[in-house]
C-alpha cells in the first residue's frame, strides 16, 4: 500500500493499493476487489515493462486518476503509464513524481468555490455527490484548501485528488498547490500542449501478498 500527495513530513496522502501482477486478477473479479480492499483506487499492472495499468474505486472503473497515476509511476519507475485514457507521461524531479494528463480524461466534478478557508474545513453534508470544495489560502502565491467528496464513485471522501487538482489546474490557468483533506500536498501546473502536470510525494506503507491471487 501506498500513500500519495503526502505532506513534506511524509505524513498524510492518499492511500493506492497497487496490485502489481494484475494478470493473476481476472477482470471479471477486479472491483470486488477494489471493494474489498476498500482504498479509493486500486491499481492493477497488466503489464510492467509497459505501463499498461488498469484503475478502480470500490466502485467503478476509471479511464484516468491522479493519485493512482502518480504512485504507480513512482512504485514502476516508468516514464509512460498506459491507462484507458491514453498514454500520461511521468517524471521524477528531486523528491516529487509527476504525471501529465489532459483535462477532460478527468471525472466531471462540481467545483464549489467558497470564501475562506473556514467555510471548506465546515463542509459537513457535501453539496453534491461530486464535490470539490475550494478557497485560496493565498491568491497571490496560488495556493489552494481544498476537499473533495467523489461519493458517486463511492469514495465518502477523497484525501487527495489528482484528477480534480489538473481540471482546477486548468480553468485557472496557473500553477498550484494545494493543501486537500488532512494535509496532502498537490503540486499543479498547466503545460503548453494542453496536459496539467500533477505532482507529489509518494511513500510505501506495506506489502502484501492476496491470497489465492498471487499478487
Amino acid at each position: 500500500m501506498l500513500r500519495v500527495f503526502t505532506g513534506k513530513d511524509g505524513a498524510h496522502g492518499n492511500e493506492l493499493g497497487v496490485v502489481v501482477d494484475g494478470p493473476a486478477v481476472p477482470p471479471e473479479d477486479r472491483q470486488a476487489l477494489a471493494a474489498e480492499l476498500g482504498y479509493s483506487e486500486t491499481v492493477f499492472v497488466d503489464d510492467r515493462e509497459r505501463g499498461e495499468v488498469r484503475i478502480f474505486t470500490p466502485a467503478s472503473e476509471l479511464p484516468f486518476a491522479g493519485h493512482p497515476s502518480v504512485g504507480t509511476a513512482w512504485l514502476l519507475e516508468v516514464d509512460v503509464l498506459r491507462v484507458p485514457a491514453g498514454d500520461v507521461p511521468a517524471r521524477r524531479e528531486d523528491e516529487l513524481t509527476w504525471i501529465a494528463a489532459r483535462p477532460e480524461w478527468a471525472p466531471d466534478f462540481d467545483f464549489v468555490q467558497v470564501g475562506s478557508l473556514a467555510e471548506v474545513d465546515a463542509v459537513g453534508t457535501p453539496p453534491s455527490d461530486m464535490a470539490y470544495v475550494w478557497a485560496w489560502e493565498d491568491e497571490a502565491a496560488g495556493r489552494v484548501r481544498a476537499r473533495s467528496f467523489p461519493v458517486a464513485l463511492g469514495i465518502e471522501e477523497d484525501e487527495a485528488t489528482g484528477a480534480a487538482a489538473v481540471k482546477l489546474c486548468d480553468q485557472v490557468g496557473r500553477e498550484l498547490e494545494i493543501r486537500q483533506g488532512r494535509g496532502s500536498l498537490i503540486q499543479a501546473r498547466p503545460r503548453a500542449d494542453g496536459m496539467v502536470e500533477v505532482g507529489g510525494r509518494v511513500v510505501l506503507d506495506s506489502r502484501r501478498e492476496l491470497p489465492g491471487k498471487g499478487a
